[in-house]
């Protein structure tokens, strides 16, 4: 696993945090950044898998 795929996992974890505790608190635009936190984990996770398929 390398980095992007490391920051790729941290971020998807941060954002669901993040829309976790935006739909107990209500809070829409906590919700929101979860949502995006998640979405730059996924493109982190791709950026991954290229690079790795590069590699090889």
């Amino acid at each position: 696993m390398d980095k992007e795929h490391l920051k790729g996992a941290a971020n998807s974890l941060k954002g669901k945090a993040k829309e976790a505790a935006g739909k107990v608190t209500d809070n829409k635009k906590l919700e929101a950044e979860g949502h995006l936190d998640q979405a730059e984990g996924k493109v982190r996770k791709v950026v991954g898998d290229v690079k790795d398929a590069f590699k090889k």
